[in-house]
């Protein structure tokens, strides 16, 4: 099937940066919208940005020019670049992307296994 692997979390200081990454590999035929939701502990996951096939980006407002999403569709990967962090961006970051499999017609959102994001109070 679809397999999606992120990578480029950590711990940072409050004022650094991360760049997350997120492979999306298998039977793909095509891949449309990637981005990134993030979980805190006793908080829902919310989105914090989408880009789509056509490179339309959309954030969340508590990221808005700090973040920068972005992708490379020749390799079906998606960045998420995060600048000036607080403690308040600390969450398990998860990616998605929305693909046509080579053996379906519909679009299935998959996603990745998480990856934690840690910034110190």
């Amino acid at each position: 099937q679809v397999q999606l692997v992120e990578s480029g979390g950590g711990l940072v200081q409050a004022g650094g940066s991360l760049r997350l990454s997120c492979a999306a590999s298998g039977s793909i035929f095509s891949v449309n919208a990637m981005g990134w939701f993030r979980q805190a502990p006793e908080r829902q996951r919310e989105l914090v940005a989408t880009v789509s096939g056509g490179g339309i980006t959309i954030y969340a407002e508590s990221v808005k020019g700090r973040f920068t999403i972005s992708r490379d569709n020749a390799k079906n990967t998606v960045y998420l670049e995060m600048n000036n962090l607080t403690p308040e961006d600390a969450a398990v970051y998860y990616c998605y992307a929305n693909v046509k499999t080579r053996w379906d017609v519909a679009i299935t959102k998959y996603w990745g296994q998480g990856t934690q994001v840690t910034v110190p109070s």
